[in-house]
């Protein structure tokens, strides 16, 4: 029986935390720092994801077998090499990159040249500091818009520019480089822009074994039609009615399988989640972005479909042990809708009070931004919670999250009315 300590607070941790709890392998579970829906499945701890030295103490209190890492910024800052490196923590198993391997997330120009090196589609591209602006500008003017510029380290899935204007593009690229996005964009990469529908598939793996987890489809834009400003993602679906197994078979060949292949050729070692984003070119999979961690919303989807013990996936990829591991899928469709506070992405008020909960049927509810407050549940972010719902088809799936999220209840409540609309 292990005792799990899972990182991070969000969406994703919570649907996790729901899939972890429903394995015969767990004692305990704690979550750090967790949120109001978190509670409900374990025992949250009120220490950031960040505090190494708390993480530390919670493992040693708690008699911690393994850790599950959730976010992309502990990994990034080198949570895992902080056990491997401690006399007390080493033994401590913990799913989630080193610093090397997280480097596929936290530098878009280390994620572009592993993928040049072990010849994994992608977009050209350059990257650019400010000693090299002119050749930066020279490379914009050769390209057709629009023009693709991302900050190469974390900016909390904000940091991607999509531009129409060459002038614009060549402004924005010194507003970046002169600090828009503070360190992050120290340095810039520019992109072709490529047109067709994205997606998002997920391995787990031991360094050298993988398995492939259902895929989904997120939707980053605040306005319905895909307008507006850039967020976390306002819901997701899965299964992608495009991702056939034509089209997932290239995908593995030419994407996962190098990928996994790569990092042992470099010698990087890895284990733990890769999420890759994906664009369909005319039935052919570019990878737009790596991340090191499981995607948010697309977790509150993908976790519904997996029928195997998680547990025992989280295990394998912390032992090396996924050869041995196998994954199945459950056949119904998953959708989410995300419901966020008014005025997000942009200003945002906190603390607002919840109600509706009780009245839910036939939906799991992911709290993302809450918090408990006395005995009320209020508002703590700007997504706020993920409606999760099972259905025959997509639009059966959707119908029943829309039902739900009309139930709950706070002040400046929106969510998306159109997911889907582009399948």
């Amino acid at each position: 029986m292990l005792n799990i300590l899972l990182v991070g607070s969000g969406g994703r941790e919570h649907a996790m935390a729901w899939k972890i709890k429903q394995s015969a392998k767990v004692n305990q579970l704690y979550i750090a720092p967790g949120n109001a829906g978190t509670a409900d499945l374990g025992e949250n701890i009120a220490v950031g994801v960040s505090d190494f030295e708390g993480l530390k103490k919670v493992v040693l209190e708690k008699a911690i077998d393994l850790v599950v890492v959730g976010p992309e910024v502990p990994l990034v800052e080198g949570l895992h090499d902080y056990f491997l490196a401690d006399e007390q923590l080493s033994q401590v198993r913990v799913v989630g990159p080193q610093k090397t391997g997280a480097l596929l997330e936290g530098s878009k120009d280390f994620a572009k040249k592993f993928m040049a090196r072990h010849n994994i589609p992608t977009a050209k591209y350059t990257t650019v500091t400010p000693e090299t602006l002119e050749e930066g500008i020279a490379f914009l003017k050769e390209m057709k818009a629009p023009y693709v510029l991302k900050a190469d380290g974390l900016a909390a899935g904000k940091g991607v520019l999509i531009i129409e204007q060459l002038e614009e593009a060549e402004a924005s690229l010194k507003t970046m480089l002169d600090g828009q996005f503070g360190a992050a964009s120290s340095k810039v990469v520019i992109e072709e822009f490529l047109s067709g529908v994205e997606l998002s598939v997920f391995a787990i793996t031991d360094g050298k074994d993988y398995q492939i987890l259902p895929e989904a489809k997120d939707y980053k834009r605040i306005g319905e039609g895909d307008t507006g400003l850039n967020t976390g993602g306002m819901g997701a679906i899965s299964p992608v009615p495009f991702a056939d197994a034509a089209f997932m078979k290239k995908v593995e060949d030419q994407v996962i399988k190098p990928t996994v292949e790569g990092l042992q050729k470099d010698q990087i070692p890895y284990n733990g989640f890769i999420f890759f984003g994906l664009i369909n070119c005319d039935g052919n999979p570019y990878v737009i972005e790596y991340n090191v961690r499981m995607g948010d919303p697309e977790t509150e989807a993908v976790m519904l479909r997996i029928k195997s013990d998680f547990v025992d996936l989280l295990e394998a990829a912390a032992n090396g042990t996924m050869a041995e591991q196998s994954i199945e899928f459950d056949e119904r469709n998953a959708v989410t809708v995300m419901l966020v506070s008014g005025g997000y992405p942009g200003s945002y008020e906190n603390g607002k009070v919840m109600s509706g909960f009780g009245d839910v049927n036939d939906s799991i509810l992911f709290h993302a931004g809450t918090k408990q407050a006395e005995n009320d549940v209020v508002t703590a972010g700007g997504r706020v919670i993920a409606v999760s719902s099972y259905g025959n088809s997509m639009k059966e799936a959707l119908a029943q999250s829309y039902a739900n999220a009309e139930k709950i209840d706070f002040e400046g409540k929106y969510y998306r009315k159109d997911l889907g609309f582009d399948l």
